[in-house]
């Protein structure tokens, strides 16, 4: 009758056994002689412990895996061993303790319990079969035969368990005895441990035996390979290379370079890159973990796996929503938001468009970055920004060849990658500012970035293929296009923001700056109002720049001085930040009218000029000595600066008489010329009339108007040429209080970029000859 539980549950009328027992991992218990082992699991010690307080007969079973922490019965194999415990218990590896015991006979598993304390079981104790005695000798025979072929080293027996083995006649003690011994798999121990006869546990350990020496060939054969693949130099990888070698005589489909090489055949990808990567694979598993090129391949193929070669975003072609979102975000700047609604509806006609590529070009302040992250937020696209500032190296945009160490992908490819999309919003950020030295020339490496007809097929050095970058949306931002080579900036679409007006400002700061500060101070949106009249003073008398950077300092510093006293008295009302109260908060006036402003002079005339900071206002004094007719320029003047200078000088000296000069007075008189702010150069040509106006005056003895500001370039014919940023210069010349601003006739068209609120509070007076800007600009009588 087959020995299942039932079965053996009917046998058990007599003799059964409720005793502790301990479930053993990884090896088998066998009957007969002396066996040591670890024992760590809670209830296995208290199982023990229990053993020898009740006599020290304990039950032990094999486990049919070794990674169930809590077996249960259908956990255990059915043959197990009934031993006696030695009452000494040793310190194992950490936790464990260390137990000896002797098999005394086998025994069937009938019922296992895991309640309690410790493990038990109710076991039906068996006795081994003598056998057939001529079948017993014969398979006695043909496990010795067998049992010779093993090494006698750790591996297999050692000399004196072999010795012992050999000359033990009794087939039951060599059964267990080279159970004990050899280190046999589990699973044929346990077979052998379920036979009844002898006869039948010789023969199944013949097949245990046969298993242990095919495994003992395989792992010599893999260890002669691996030596075959090293040098003496790699020996301390052996480890490793015995893995790998075990790993292609298995055929293991799961190991990671397959999974690897799954991905690339599943990402979509350009063919070309995925046979490029596939081959970087092929090489990758020839290779040893330890050579230094493997990282280099990894890295590569990581990179090419994490790059969005067809992840793109959805646009957001809502027109409404588009115009809400940049609304939101921003005051003013109607030529970039009108530009991103052109795209956007192209966009919708045409279900594909390139992605364009603009140019912000305006002061600091303005807003030219966030309008790109509100942008981004239009069109429901992914933001990206990277800094162009002081960046010298080429490599930072093309990246490094891989044949370098720690070679690195550009920039480009980078955030991309970061970004994981092919169609984000990228900004370049102060794209002015980019410089060259030996490493090579940025500025030039964008040109292929920044080109709709080439960024199809960008390849960065690092990557060697193409990646096509027509979808994403370029945005540059600058402050001025000066030191944007020729190029580049014909590659990109310029935008031109102008600094904001006075009114702008107080816009701005009512609906933008207030209620972010507010919020970033933790004060309530109603704890501190401010008026028109107090924002008007605060962008008037205490800030002097085209953008709000200072304006929004300023609210922060109104913000911050209410905090201390919320805080110093908690009951404190709502306030109020009046013109008249401003100046409790913010101290005195840091800017007001210069004193040269309120009184007219002789050689002294007020000019109008553009930075990359906005527009600004300066002064040319003209001094006259006796001397030789020399001129001296000071006022750090750059070269075109000094060229208009002396084309003013000969234009006047050759129409002298006209403007009632003695001609004579010049060869007798030295010149000096000076442009206050000595610290700060200055350049460009549109100096030119306030030049002339001022060597006009020294030289006539006309006074100069104050209220009247200039701006323009002059020829020798002293025709008035036109000049660029008028919005910014008129602007400059308001904050000063200027009344009459003078520009040349051909500008006369930029006047419609001016506010007309702005334009009624100065005289805007258009000329094209010199000789009416010295007619508007002085008074007819000389002092």
């Amino acid at each position: 009758m087959e020995n299942t539980q039932e079965n053996l549950i009917l046998q058990a009328e007599e003799g059964q056994e409720f005793i502790p027992a301990i479930p053993l991992r990884g090896t088998v218990a066998t009957v007969g002689g002396i066996t040591t082992i670890e024992v760590g699991r809670e209830k296995s010690v208290a199982a023990v412990k229990n053993a020898i307080e009740s006599g020290g007969k304990i039950f032990f079973v094999a486990q049919k895996t070794d990674e169930t922490e809590a077996p249960q019965l259908s956990d255990l194999h059915l043959m197990g061993v009934v031993a006696k415990l030695s009452p000494n218990i040793g310190k194992g590896r950490g936790t464990n303790i260390r137990i000896t015991f002797e098999g005394i006979t086998r025994a069937n598993l009938l019922e296992f319990s895991t309640e309690g304390a410790y493990f038990r079981a109710r076991v039906l104790p068996c006795a081994d079969v003598t056998g057939n005695e001529e079948e017993t000798l014969v398979a006695l025979r043909m496990a010795k035969n067998a049992l010779k072929k093993c090494p006698q080293n750790p591996m297999g027996m050692l000399p004196d368990d072999m010795l012992k083995a050999m000359q033990t006649e009794d087939a039951h003690k060599f059964v267990y005895y080279v159970l004990r011994k050899l280190n046999l798999r589990r699973d044929d121990k346990q077979k052998v441990l379920e036979k009844d006869s002898d006869t039948d546990k010789l023969i199944a350990l013949c097949a245990a035996l046969e298993t242990f020496l095919s495994i003992v060939e395989l792992e010599k054969r893999i260890g002669e390979e691996v030596k075959k693949n090293i040098d003496e130099n790699q020996k301390e990888y052996f480890l490793r290379e015995q893995i790998r070698a075990i790993h292609n005589e298995l055929g293991d489909d799961e190991a990671e370079n397959e999974k690897i090489v799954q991905q690339i055949k599943e990402k979509k990808m350009p063919e070309t890159i995925r046979e490029k990567v596939l081959k970087e694979m092929a090489r990758l598993d020839k290779m040893p973990p330890s050579a230094p090129e493997s990282t280099v391949i990894r890295n590569y193929v990581d990179l090419v796996l994490e790059l969005p070669f067809g992840e793109s975003t959805q646009d957001n072609c809502d027109l409404l929503h588009a115009e809400q979102v940049l609304n939101e975000d921003h005051f003013g700047l109607e030529k970039v938001k009108q530009r991103v609604i052109e795209y956007l509806a192209v966009h919708a006609l045409t279900g594909e468009l390139k992605g364009p590529i603009l140019c912000f070009v305006g002061p600091p302040g303005v807003g030219k970055t966030s309008i790109a992250r509100s942008i981004a937020r239009a069109l429901g696209r992914k933001f990206v920004r990277m800094s162009l500032g002081g960046l010298k190296d080429e490599a930072e945009i093309r990246g490094h060849r891989r044949t370098y160490i720690g070679a690195m992908p550009g920039r480009i490819i980078y955030e991309l990658r970061s970004a994981k999309t092919n169609n984000p919003v990228f900004l370049l950020d102060e794209i002015d500012k980019i410089s060259s030295d030996m490493r090579g020339d940025p500025a030039s490496a964008l040109l292929e970035v920044l080109d709709p007809e080439q960024n199809s097929t960008y390849r960065d050095r690092y990557l060697e293929e193409e990646f096509d970058l027509s979808n994403v949306m370029f945005v540059c931002t600058a402050n001025t296009l000066d030191t944007i080579p020729a190029p580049l900036r014909d590659r990109m679409e310029i935008i031109e923001l102008s600094g904001y007006t006075t009114e702008e400002k107080v816009q701005i700061a009512k609906k933008y700056l207030l209620p972010k500060k507010l919020k970033e101070h933790g004060l309530t949106q109603t704890a501190v109002k401010i008026t028109d009249g107090a924002f008007r003073r605060m962008a008037e008398e205490y800030t002097a720049e085209a953008g709000v950077r200072n304006m929004e300092r300023t609210v922060a510093d109104v913000c911050r001085k209410y905090a201390v006293k919320l805080v110093k008295n908690p009951d404190l009302s709502e306030t109020t930040v009046t013109e008249r109260s401003l100046e409790g908060y913010l101290g005195k006036p840091k800017y007001t009218l210069s004193d040269s402003l309120k009184k007219d002079g002789v050689g002294v005339c007020n000019g109008l000029a553009w930075t990359a900071v906005g527009g600004v206002t300066l002064e040319v004094e003209v001094n006259l000595m006796q001397g030789k007719g020399d001129l001296k320029l000071t006022g750090s003047l750059g070269d075109v600066m000094k060229e208009s200078a002396q084309a003013a000088l000969s234009y006047l000296r050759a129409n002298a008489e006209s403007f009632g000069i003695d001609p004579a007075r010049f060869e007798k008189t030295d010149i000096h010329m000076h442009v206050p702010a000595g610290a700060t150069p200055k350049d460009g040509p549109s100096a030119g009339i306030t030049i002339a106006t001022a060597l006009y005056s020294a030289f006539t003895g006309k006074m100069v108007k104050k209220s009247v500001a200039m701006t323009g370039e002059i020829t020798l014919r002293g025709r008035v040429l036109p000049i660029g940023g008028l919005k910014e210069k008129a602007l400059a010349a308001i904050r000063r209080g200027i009344t009459t601003v003078i520009a040349p006739k051909a500008n006369e068209k930029d006047m419609e970029e001016i506010p007309p609120y702005l334009s009624k509070k100065a005289e805007f007076v258009f000329v094209e000859e010199a000789e009416e800007v010295f007619r508007i600009a002085t008074y007819g009588e000389s002092v």
